[in-house]
């Protein structure tokens, strides 16, 4: 767990996938949010699988990683499809993966059917791509939460993450616990949706959160500079 002295403007903004993932989102807006975490310095842009390309041009060379996602909104297409955006967007400059689970699966408690379609694009990504999976956790109970996080630690993936930001909700200190109780130090926890002040922010890192994944980075970042962190 990151300890509250961590939140320094800078040490925030290497926590923070800074996100544009509307469908109206430009090849121009793209272009200004990979700027702006250049120049923050954050983990990563979280981008639709459309500009990862683009991305990856304007990024180059700096330590902001190309983050995109799979199987999204729902995580309802079929476990190939899944792997297909994953190889693409891998050869476009992907460096990290926020593949949805298969919830209708995880709903109906065949797990091993959710490992596999998660262990399908970590084994895809081999080296080149850390996979972060989106539980989607207000659709979740404590229990689905827990066996979620169970299997992404099974099929190999890096970080569980609570949500996708098109659900119902977004993340809870309440899911982001349960989720680092559940994985400790194995994996790492991303909360997102709804994540747009610092205080938020403090509450989900205190609460377990290693990446923060939000719209409004360089706000939270301004804010955290201006009280002198």
């Amino acid at each position: 767990m990151v300890e509250q002295e961590a939140l320094s403007g800078t040490l925030l903004a290497s926590m923070i996938d800074s996100t544009l993932l509307a469908p109206t989102a430009t090849p121009e807006e793209i272009v200004r949010l990979c700027r702006e975490a250049r120049t923050y310095q954050f983990a990563s842009v979280c981008i639709n699988p459309l500009f990862v390309r683009l991305a990856a041009e304007i990024l180059g060379g700096s330590p902001v990683k190309v983050c995109t996602v799979i199987g999204f909104p729902l995580g309802a297409t079929k476990t190939e499809i899944k792997v297909a955006e994953a190889l693409r967007a891998v050869a476009e400059g992907a460096e990290e993966l926020d593949m949805v689970i298969a919830m209708g699966y995880l709903k109906a408690n065949d797990l091993p059917r959710v490992e596999a379609d998660i262990r399908a694009v970590v084994d895809v990504a081999g080296d080149r791509a850390l996979v972060k999976v989106i539980l989607e956790t207000c659709l979740l109970s404590p229990s689905e939460i827990k066996d979620a996080a169970q299997a992404a630690i099974r099929a190999g993936a890096q970080f569980v993450k609570t949500s996708t930001g098109f659900a119902s909700g977004g993340a809870t200190v309440e899911a982001v616990r349960t989720m680092r109780e559940t994985v400790g130090d194995r994996l790492g926890v991303k909360a997102a949706g709804g994540i747009r002040t610092r205080q938020t922010a403090d509450e989900m890192i205190v609460a377990g959160a290693s990446r923060i994944g939000t719209s409004s980075g360089a706000k939270l970042v301004i804010s955290a500079l201006s009280l002198g962190f």
